[in-house]
């Protein structure tokens, strides 16, 4: 039996978030009717469940403003054109840094970054690393 240290366990709750929004947001349905889908057909653990509950409620909560902080550090990708993966895990890494307050923003990006390397395209990483560090810039302002 394997046993998952703390940042596998959170990197796969990140997993299942941006496996959610993607699919909600490829499929135009709404991301709580997904995840509620994925709970009940995937069996999920509780402490996922509440984690990816209240990423999810907060990102469908906050998109304009996370859409509107994506458009301002990416203005040469519009959201409609940005790939459906990078747009979605600059949503949740943005709602993690900005709103979520439980995650240290640089553990934010590198995890968002390593979805990227992982999920994306071989452009991905570079790009949501930029993004972030832009929007991290803002911040420490």
């Amino acid at each position: 039996m394997k046993v998952h240290t703390a940042s596998e366990s959170m990197r796969m709750r990140r997993i299942l978030c941006l496996q959610v929004l993607y699919e909600a947001d490829s499929m135009d349905r709404d991301p709580i009717n997904v995840l509620n889908d994925r709970i009940e057909e995937d069996g999920i653990s509780e402490k996922v469940r509440d984690f990816a509950t209240g990423v999810i409620e907060g990102i469908v909560c906050n998109r304009t403003i996370l859409d509107e902080t994506i458009s301002n550090f990416a203005p040469n990708w519009p959201l409609t054109q940005m790939p459906i993966v990078d747009r979605n895990i600059l949503r949740l890494a943005i709602y993690e840094i900005m709103i979520g307050d439980k995650t240290p923003p640089k553990v934010a990006i590198n995890e968002a970054v390593e979805l990227g390397k992982f999920f994306g395209s071989e452009s991905s990483p570079k790009f949501i690393n930029g993004v972030l560090g832009s929007v991290m810039q803002l911040i420490l302002k």
